[in-house]
């Protein structure tokens, strides 16, 4: 591995960051908007599968009784 001093690390690492295409806050808006749904909807998911679950659960355990 090449040493490089730190005033050349700097400026590669500025070089380098002047390359990064950033999002316009519309796009971060819209994609953290999108985040949401995505959240709300896997909660949900996983809600009405574990209450099917614990339905089948818990009929399965009283036909015994």
């Amino acid at each position: 591995m090449a040493k490089v001093n730190p005033g050349a690390f700097i400026r590669q690492v500025r070089q380098e960051a002047s390359k990064v295409t950033w999002p316009t806050r519309k796009e971060t808006l819209i994609t953290t908007g999108m985040v949401f749904v995505m959240v709300f909807l896997a909660s949900m998911f996983f809600f009405l599968v574990d209450t099917g679950i614990q339905f089948a659960i818990k009929t399965f355990m009283t036909l015994g009784s």
